[in-house]
């Protein structure tokens, strides 16, 4: 039987891909000058699942998520979101950069940079209505940040400012959320206030996939593991992707022997 094709948004007709999983990576080959950052990786993520991407510095992980978004162009691979190509599947995206690659002092305020998740919606001129703003404060209400609509983004803790950045994604309401290290610098409170929501979204059957470096709350906040260390370590439930042998794998001599047996006992 001849395959099956789809028509892209350009026009132009591509294969089917049969795997319909959120988000699949095929064969993924990122390099910066002559030396590959990602080499040859396969991912499959899961519907409805919490994904950590883990890895020592230096392994890929950031990268793997932009090449996947198409931020950054790889040698070679190709990716699929619910079964289909990228280009044609970007509104079912939400994405939550580094809050280290972000210009906190561009002049704009909390509440246009939830809106601005609304760009989709609003089109090319843009008219903001009423229950647009409705929205955006409800999803600053999610994140506790309700109050600091009207305050300018780059006045706020690094903790507030992930926070906004997080409700910008909740009102693309889209179906897959990419988030590159949500958890890094902020407080305690800004962290267990992104896991309740991330973990609401996983109940509401949204799919979350996050490069994380805390492997001490690996098993806690999540139910599934890719790890990476240039190339794919291993990807699978905590329970069997996250073990002493995947870690070693991973981290090499980086992890102490009673640091691993302590994360696996844990998990």
């Amino acid at each position: 039987m001849a395959p099956v094709t789809l028509v892209a948004e350009n026009g132009q007709t591509e294969p089917e891909n049969l795997d319909h999983s959120p988000l699949a990576i095929r064969g993924m080959t990122v390099s910066y000058g002559q030396k590959p950052v990602v080499f040859s990786v396969d991912a499959t993520i899961q519907e409805g699942s919490m994904t950590a991407i883990i890895g020592p510095n230096g392994a890929g992980k950031s990268t793997l998520l932009k090449a996947a978004l198409g931020i950054l162009r790889p040698l070679s691979g190709h990716v699929s979101v619910f079964g289909r190509p990228l280009a044609t599947q970007r509104h079912r995206i939400a994405y939550v950069p580094q809050r280290a690659s972000v210009d906190w002092d561009f002049p704009t305020t909390v509440l246009d940079v939830v809106l601005m998740g609304l760009s989709r919606e609003l089109g090319l001129v843009g008219w903001i209505k009423g229950h647009h703003k409705s929205r955006a404060i409800e999803c600053l209400t999610r994140v506790g940040m309700e109050d600091f609509a009207d305050r300018q983004i780059g006045q706020l803790s690094g903790g507030q400012q992930q926070r906004v950045f997080l409700a910008r994604a909740l009102a693309q309401g889209a179906d897959l959320y990419l988030l590159d290290e949500p958890f890094a610098g902020v407080d305690a409170a800004t962290e267990k206030a992104i896991i309740a929501v991330l973990k609401t979204l996983k109940e509401q059957g949204k799919t979350v996939v996050a490069v994380h470096h805390d492997l001490a709350t690996v098993a806690d906040y999540f139910d599934r593991v890719f790890l990476l260390n240039t190339r794919k370590i291993a990807e699978g439930t905590v329970a069997e992707a996250f073990t002493a042998k995947t870690l070693n794998a991973a981290y090499g001599g980086r992890l102490a022997t009673a640091q691993i047996d302590q994360l696996t006992l844990t998990g």
